[in-house]
């Protein structure tokens, strides 16, 4: 990734993508590279513009977000993916997070903080508010396809893994497991990466869909 990050944005509101486009392109250190009005053409783009991010919509013609993610994630050198959802979406979290998505902003977001997530994506970190993806998240782990799944065995971790993966599923940062534990910044970093070696982890977002999986969510 270069000093400049190169976005692109996939929504099939033209309104919106142009509000979009003038607020990243009028941000310092970041770019448009890029427009798709589906979500065939966003895969298109995302193979052709070496973006850092795509800022994905969910319902879209052609190819809905969720599967447009599953296909730009899989691409060689892969940029982020941050969808955009609302809480009437709550089916879609657990698959876009399989899918590889990094992230999620509901659409009334305040402008500050989607620059501040297209910041966090890029750098390589999950974006889970708890405000945000938690709730939605938790909702969905509440319905009845949540039932159907089996329960994930944790084996491998220690006690200590374990309570920061209950913190990381429960929505906190790295600064408040550091508060919550009393453990050092490198500490924290230092569990967190034994845990994505031990569970097949991609990212962050992934350590979520195992301390759901594994029921730590609801014994907190």
């Amino acid at each position: 990734m270069g000093e400049q990050l190169r976005v692109l944005l996939a929504d099939d509101e033209a309104l919106f993508r142009s509000t979009l486009r003038l607020l990243i392109d009028a941000t310092p250190g970041m770019a448009v590279v890029g427009e798709a009005a589906t979500g065939s053409a966003a895969v298109e783009l995302a193979s052709e513009r070496a973006a850092d991010v795509v800022v994905m919509d969910v319902r879209m013609p052609e190819l809905d977000g969720i599967d447009a993610t599953v296909r730009i994630t899989t691409l060689p050198q892969a940029p982020k993916v941050l969808v955009l959802t609302t809480f009437d979406l709550d089916d879609y979290v657990y698959r876009a997070l399989h899918a590889g998505a990094g992230g999620f902003l509901l659409k009334d977001i305040r402008p500050n903080q989607l620059l501040d997530a297209i910041r966090v994506i890029a750098a390589g970190e999950a974006l889970l508010a708890p405000s945000v993806t938690r709730r939605l998240i938790a909702e969905f782990t509440r319905g009845p396809a949540s039932q159907a799944r089996p329960r994930r065995e944790l084996s491998g971790i220690t006690q200590r893994e374990a309570e920061v993966l209950a913190l990381i599923t429960s929505g906190l940062s790295n600064t408040e497991i550091e508060q919550h534990l009393h453990l050092s910044r490198s500490t924290v970093k230092t569990h967190i990466g034994r845990l994505m070696t031990k569970l097949a982890a991609r990212d962050r977002a992934q350590l979520v869909i195992a301390g759901y999986e594994s029921g730590l969510a609801d014994r907190r």
